[in-house]
């Protein structure tokens, strides 16, 4: 395995654009797990399927092909609320697993980011990051986001949300939302991007500084 970048963290809290600025700045693939999962509950929405059926959803999520997702389809928020609900079945899960875990084997390395990559998907990634926000913050960065791709929705309800979206990721049997123990706590709720990227990529660069020479 070469080296894999696992960044973990509640929705909305800057894990993806900052995992995206890691790998255009090492030149690293980079594979938004959300996306799948988001993928999933939209196509069984799609087919006029219940996101809580495990067994309707386990199958689309075995049918997924990775390779011809919609990503600008796929952000908004149905979609995501969607995902949080097929994210908690056992057969979602171990359907996407393996498309995880061949994306992370690239060599000469890779950046993942999700809710179980450090803990899961790849719990020997020698770079794990746990990417973090209040949820007032992260509603409000959501909220912005949903409004640009020309949706219309209270704050409120984003909160509410995210709020439900965080109690549904951390409480799931099935690799629940956590901090893995060797994870790098990087905060952003005081953070602009920028900053946040910065602090990022301290904590990859240190970490390669230890890897390489391990």
């Amino acid at each position: 395995m070469g080296f894999v970048i696992a960044i973990d963290g509640p929705a909305a809290s800057g894990k993806g654009t900052i995992a995206l600025r890691l790998g255009e700045t090492l030149d690293l693939p980079v594979l938004d797990t959300g996306l799948l999962y988001r993928a999933v509950g939209a196509a069984v929405l799609a087919s006029g399927g219940d996101p809580d059926d495990e067994a309707a959803a386990g199958r689309t999520a075995r049918a997924l092909d990775p390779g011809r997702l919609d990503e600008d389809a796929l952000r908004g928020r149905e979609a995501g609320e969607a995902a949080s609900r097929v994210a908690v079945h056992p057969q979602v899960r171990a359907a996407l697993l393996d498309v995880q875990r061949a994306f992370a084997r690239r060599e000469p390395g890779a950046i993942l980011d999700g809710r179980d990559i450090g803990t899961v998907v790849a719990p020997e990634a020698p770079c794990k990051i746990y990417v973090t926000a209040s949820a007032a913050v992260r509603a409000r960065r959501r909220h912005a986001q949903l409004l640009g791709r020309g949706e219309t929705v209270a704050y409120d309800a984003i909160l509410a949300d995210i709020r439900r979206r965080d109690e549904r990721d951390g409480g799931r049997a099935a690799a629940p939302l956590a901090r893995a123990a060797d994870a790098a706590l990087l905060d952003t709720t005081d953070l602009d991007i920028d900053h946040a990227f910065d602090a990022a990529l301290r904590i990859v660069e240190a970490s390669r500084g230890r890897w390489e020479t391990s």
